[in-house]
């Protein structure tokens, strides 16, 4: 089964273990092109029982995803793609999220640098994540932007975290650090840098080597759970926030540094920064908020 050909993904297999590395250079934005290939991937994957383990790591040691494309109306051919190819009642971040939660293999996530935003929905779809504990951080940025996560961030971190502490990584639009993601339950533990590639690939390797059928087995008795009826509510009041103001927001911290390593360091400061400049209502959002509705 040919796993190559990708522009943003790179593969290895070894002994039923698929590692899949992350790379969409400068800051491993999550692209329009990467999604389609992730999409890709995971179908092809799915269908072979030899894989038993898919670890996702990045190709960039600061960034795992740093967020989804800002810029992703730029590839639109390919999103509209999306759009149309979505399961019905998702939009297409949040097919990327259920893609990967309801992967036949066990899905691991090795967070050695920072994950935002849709990066870190795509942490909290997978079955497992471990982070690195001196570099690695998470969190949901959108509300800096004049959004909400909708790629699935509303439900998986309550699932994860608790209705509390997702309220408040939402609302806050901070990111923490490993040690509190692992305390909170955003990621399963926190393991000191230079320990993590070999933890995760024990992991990955245990697993792999157990006897037929028990990871079919115990992925069947513990499903994801149906978040259905709550991700349309999160598409529509995401959509509903689609305005010039967001635009504009996301558009003043591209001129401010964001998608850019050193923006990204800190991309919180770069959304507070502008994010009270008041909005141009000449923009007109009306085109951009079509094609991203469900069966634009």
């Amino acid at each position: 089964m040919p796993l190559d050909g990708y522009t943003t993904i790179s593969t290895r297999t070894d002994a039923g273990v698929l590692t899949a590395t992350l790379t969409n250079p400068p800051v491993n934005v999550l692209s329009a092109t990467m999604m389609r290939e992730l999409h890709e991937l995971l179908t092809k994957v799915g269908a072979d029982p030899a894989i038993k383990v898919i670890v996702f790591e990045s190709g960039d040691p600061e960034f795992f995803l740093a967020h989804v494309d800002m810029r992703i109306l730029d590839e639109k051919t390919t999103f509209e793609a999306l759009v149309a190819s979505a399961p019905a009642g998702l939009n297409v971040f949040q097919a990327v999220g259920e893609l990967i939660r309801h992967q036949p293999q066990v899905t691991i996530v090795k967070l050695a640098g920072i994950a935002r935003g849709g990066g870190a929905e795509f942490v909290a779809a997978a079955d497992l994540s471990f982070a690195a504990l001196e570099t690695a951080r998470i969190g949901q940025i959108e509300a800096l932007m004049g959004i909400i996560p909708g790629g699935g961030g509303t439900q998986y971190l309550r699932e994860r975290i608790g209705r509390s502490r997702a309220l408040e990584a939402i609302l806050s639009g901070d990111s923490v650090d490993a040690a509190t993601a692992a305390q909170y339950g955003w990621v399963n533990r926190a393991i000191p840098a230079k320990e993590l590639d070999q933890y995760v690939a024990r992991l990955a390797s245990d697993i792999a080597g157990l006897a037929d059928g028990v990871v079919a087995a115990v992925k069947r008795a513990l499903p994801p759970a149906d978040h259905s009826a709550a991700l349309v509510v999160e598409d529509e009041v995401g959509m509903a926030l689609l305005n010039p103001t967001a635009f504009q927001l996301m558009g003043d911290a591209l001129g401010a540094g964001a998608q850019t390593p050193a923006g990204e360091r800190d991309l919180e400061a770069v959304m507070r920064s502008v994010r009270h400049e008041p909005a141009d209502s000449t923009r007109d959002s009306r085109e951009s908020g079509r094609i991203m509705e469900k069966g634009a």
